[in-house]
């Protein structure tokens, strides 16, 4: 089974059967961006209006931060000197939100911290900020709506935000990525600036410039673009905070200090950026490996090579979409490595990361293909501790029976 895997804020995308290979339009991208780049710089607002008949559940008055919004962003003289504690999740998980909850409050009573980084434009935190000083739920019912169609629409999120505003009140928002929601939230928002006459704040020309990223990366989707333009806005929060700490909470394909953009795996990632930058100020921890920490669904037995091996079962993928492929079934085979582990090889790989469980070195997996006609296929793939393009992965079994 070859695969090719993509992780995106919307989500994994795979393709069955199809040998995982970067595009030779990756270098035509590298240019598009480098235009780009002078592009949106200079027009920032180009073609950008707050639509008349966006409605703002927000507070009448804008409370005191609001109100004293500078006019321009002030120039920086020097490197801000805070620690950065980045966490790399799997989105729309409860018990990952737990355990950022759990770090968050630690943080924030604990070691003062005040400042949460989150996997959002920069609009959409500071409507969270404007949500953290209401007295209802209007603005985060809103934000949740806009939400709709992401790994973050879940009822649970609401609960997330909620535990905050409850736990840690006086907790900042900041949102570092481009311009989702730019029709929703990005217009609501900056009715709301312009009701409040702020339309010379710098709040108003972030919200702007923000808006215009998103507008960019959702006609080219050039994902060397956004993996840019997130450490770009990332940078430009955390040096407003001096020697000011912060934790933040974003995709595990962004975390990683060794590691590049997962989709074209041309440019470092942002966490990679950041800490060429910040150096030792920076920590991350992946927790996204918690969504495949689950117990197996029931114990079956799958005969290999003539020996019975007990097989704990994980569960089905559905692959629609997939040409020719509708779903797949996972097994562990248990003490079955010793048996398999000298067999020949395929040279067919299946990265960790499309198993629905955890994996460790010395397992081997059965799979079955349920294809669109009916028809099953079954394949067997051991993890021997090889990578595969930097990537942990199980390799394919050549088995004859």
């Amino acid at each position: 089974m070859d695969v090719k895997n993509s992780n995106t804020y919307g989500g994994v995308a795979a393709q069955a059967r199809i040998r995982y290979t970067r595009p030779l339009l990756l270098a035509l991208m590298a240019i598009l961006l480098i235009s780009s780049l002078t592009a949106c710089s200079g027009n920032s607002s180009a073609g950008e209006t707050a639509s008349p008949s966006a409605q703002s559940a927000s507070p009448s008055a804008p409370p005191a931060r609001l109100a004293q919004a500078t006019p321009g962003a002030t120039p920086l003289t020097t490197k801000a000197t805070g620690q950065i504690y980045l966490y790399g999740e799997s989105h729309g998980v409860a018990k990952i939100m737990d355990k950022e909850y759990e770090a968050w409050s630690d943080y924030y009573h604990n070691k003062g911290l005040r400042h949460l980084f989150v996997e959002q434009s920069y609009y959409a935190a500071e409507y969270l900020n404007l949500w953290m000083q209401s007295d209802n739920d209007d603005i985060l019912e809103e934000l949740y709506q806009d939400w709709e169609g992401t790994q973050g629409h879940i009822p649970y999120t609401k609960t997330f935000f909620r535990k905050i505003k409850s736990g840690c009140p006086d907790t900042i928002f900041h949102g570092t990525d481009i311009g989702h929601g730019r029709e929703t939230t990005g217009n609501r928002f900056l009715s709301y600036l312009a009701d409040h006459n702020l339309t010379g704040s710098e709040m108003y020309t972030l919200t702007k410039e923000v808006i215009q990223q998103g507008w960019f990366y959702y006609r080219s989707h050039n994902e060397v673009y956004r993996e840019n333009k997130m450490t770009e806005n990332f940078i430009r929060e955390f040096e407003k905070l001096g020697s000011e700490s912060i934790m933040g909470i974003y995709g595990s394909a962004h975390t990683g200090v060794d590691k590049m953009d997962i989709i074209t795996q041309s440019v470092p990632c942002m966490a990679n950026q950041l800490h060429k930058y910040y150096g030792g100020n920076l920590h991350t921890e992946d927790i996204s490996w918690m969504v495949k920490d689950i117990d197996r669904i029931r114990v079956d037995h799958i005969t290999l090579q003539g020996k019975k091996y007990t097989a704990s079962y994980y569960g089905k993928q559905d692959l629609n979409g997939f040409k020719d492929y509708a779903s797949r079934e996972f097994w562990r085979l248990e003490g079955a490595y010793e048996d398999v582990n000298k067999l020949p090889l395929t040279g067919n790989v299946l990265p960790y990361d499309e198993y629905p469980m955890l994996i460790e070195e010395g397992q081997v997996f059965a799979i079955s293909f349920t294809k669109t006609d009916g028809s099953v296929e079954r394949e067997y793939y051991v993890a021997n501790g090889k990578q595969w393009e930097g990537r942990d992965a199980t390799w394919k079994l050549k088995i004859t029976e």
